[in-house]
């Protein structure tokens, strides 16, 4: 491995900057702002392993194929082939938008996207509770219908219509993880666990895809402890973790200590479930399986932290 090993998690919201630009070449242009932050990192002499998220593109390819099946009777997508789906197309854009900042700034470095798959326990939980809302949005009678057609499982959305949720399992295994370790061991450049991976489980030992959406934080960090990473990075939306965030008592956190971040993940209150929790969550089994730093910061200032001038540390006690 390289002397300096890190994990960058992106979140695939950064490749949306707003509702009005979402096109592929929008997104194309936030790779290359995002991947000229990473070059940072490589110039400085880290090698890197880049986890993506991909929630808002796995929505529109779910869009599309809900239109193509409504409209030409065209056949439906499974979840986890949609999974696949986003995982080469921001792959491409990262791999490519990093490849050609690395020629401009003269470094000789490979970029490979691994088509990841993640193992998760067939009896998660998670499994019989689904709660991550996905696809488009339906009327009541559609919904009924695809959930005795299909067996999906479905939910009315806060007065907004009904949507399809499926399940968030807890990763277990990164499939691919020696094809990343020989890439990494031969100086490459790999991006993996995108969206946080196919998920798939075992059965007859077979794989088998599923429908069910896995945290990119979670695979990331999964892939972090395995490959042993010296760093791992959770590039978000805000510069810094904030205690009370949003609250006339907002305090914002430069460090904090494993047992620390452990307190106030248990407090309940200082980080919403849908965001930033994950992201503790997530650190905290890097740290605990025996991780030396982990960082949370927006992509614009990985340079800054790496620096010691901004964003979060959360270090062992």
């Amino acid at each position: 491995m390289a002397e300096k090993l890190a994990v960058v998690a992106i979140g695939g919201n950064s490749l949306i900057k707003d509702n009005k630009r979402v096109s592929v070449e929008d997104q194309y242009q936030a790779a290359k702002e995002t991947t000229f932050h990473i070059a940072d990192m490589l110039e400085a002499g880290w090698n890197v392993a880049i986890g993506h998220g991909n929630g808002p593109q796995v929505g529109f390819i779910l869009r599309r194929s809900e239109i193509a099946h409504r409209v030409e009777n065209m056949h439906e997508i499974p979840l986890d082939v949609c999974g696949a789906d986003s995982q080469g197309a921001i792959g491409y854009a990262l791999q490519q938008t990093l490849q050609n900042e690395l020629k401009r700034r003269g470094i000789k470095k490979s970029v490979a996207t691994v088509v990841t798959q993640v193992l998760v326990d067939k009896e998660d939980k998670a499994f019989k509770n689904p709660s991550k809302p996905i696809g488009g949005f339906m009327d009541e009678a559609e919904a009924k219908k695809r959930e005795a057609d299909l067996g999906w499982n479905v939910v009315e959305d806060a007065g907004r219509g009904w949507r399809r949720v499926v399940a968030s399992p807890i990763p277990q295994v990164v499939v691919e993880l020696a094809s990343v370790k020989a890439l990494l061991n031969a100086g490459q450049i790999v991006i993996t666990v995108g969206g946080g991976g196919i998920p798939v489980i075992e059965e007859n030992g077979d794989l088998k895809g599923v429908a069910a959406v896995i945290d990119k934080d979670y695979a990331s960090s999964l892939l972090a402890r395995e490959i042993k990473a010296d760093l791992f990075i959770i590039s978000t939306a805000v510069e810094k973790v904030a205690l009370n965030f949003g609250k006339p008592n907002e305090k914002w956190l430069d460090k904090m200590t494993l047992s620390e971040a452990k307190a106030y993940l248990a407090e309940g209150t200082h980080f919403a479930k849908g965001s930033m929790a994950p992201k503790i969550q997530a650190i905290i089994w890097f740290v605990e399986a025996g991780g030396k730093q982990a960082l949370i910061t927006n992509p614009e200032n990985i340079g800054r932290a790496l620096k010691g001038e901004t964003g979060t540390w959360i270090l062992p006690d």
